[in-house]
């Protein structure tokens, strides 16, 4: 499912870019330029929708573009769009089933050990992937 709320986006001094959701508690984030703070923008409003639905909560109404309102000299507002199933392929944590081909010996040794398959196969992609 598709979202798009307005942000702000404010040039700061040194070049890098602040947004602000003013429909998402003002949410915040940065980037080091407009591109970058777009990307943030879409990661952070794709993780407070997702975490929002998740403890069960109606998400915000967005306000139209032309409701919104830059405070400050130089700010833009612009639309940004989030696909929260794409953002919960990539960030959640729901396990996904994977077939696995391994030797008959390793299969038949890992059996009789108790070893748990998808455990050691999840250990070791994270560890390969030095992630979370």
């Amino acid at each position: 499912m598709c979202y798009i709320y307005p942000a702000v986006f404010y040039k700061e001094a040194d070049g890098r870019y602040s947004v602000i959701f003013p429909d998402l508690n003002d949410l915040a984030t940065y980037g080091n330029d407009f591109a970058d703070a777009f990307t943030m923008a879409q990661e952070a409003c794709g993780q407070y929708l997702f975490n929002e639905l998740k403890e069960g909560n109606v998400l915000p109404v967005a306000s139209s573009i032309e409701d919104v309102i830059a405070e400050e000299e130089g700010a833009i507002v612009n639309m940004v769009d989030i696909d929260l199933k794409a953002f919960e392929r990539k960030y959640g944590e729901k396990s996904v089933k994977k077939t696995l081909t391994i030797p008959g010996w390793l299969n038949a040794s890992c059996e009789e050990r108790g070893i748990n398959f998808s455990k050691v196969l999840q250990e070791a992609l994270i560890a390969r992937l030095q992630a979370r």
